[in-house]
């Protein structure tokens, strides 16, 4: 494994910690298929939550939030609907980010709603 793969794991556990510190259930980490990758997916009461986790060092290039583009949310939402049409639950769902910059711990920013899909 990488280090630049070391250090997306350690953001996506931090991430996966820090939501169900908020109460959210943990479903999947890393849901692969044909379409793309779901980095967490996760449960928040009746509602199925698809997580984007980025993790930005410095805002130099724009910033965690910036580098989910367009193409990037429809990957995520190709994904989506992809594992949506695998459960036998129809339950509600939406997509949030969380942008991890730095290491300390308080540099998490949880976005509810970050983008609707395409």
């Amino acid at each position: 494994m990488s280090s630049t793969e070391n250090k997306g794991s350690a953001a996506e556990q931090r991430a996966a910690t820090f939501l169900q510190q908020q109460k959210l259930i943990l479903l999947e980490k890393n849901y692969r298929c044909r379409f793309g990758e779901i980095d967490l997916i996760m449960q928040e009461g009746d509602t199925l939550v698809f997580v984007e986790v980025r993790m930005r060092s410095s805002d130099r290039f724009g910033g965690a939030a910036a580098s989910i583009t367009p193409a990037k949310q429809l990957r995520l939402t190709r994904a989506a609907r992809h594992y949506l049409a695998r459960q036998d639950d129809d339950l509600p769902c939406r997509f949030d980010a969380v942008l991890i910059s730095g290491t300390r711990e308080n540099d998490i920013e949880w976005i509810k709603n970050a983008f609707d899909e395409g």
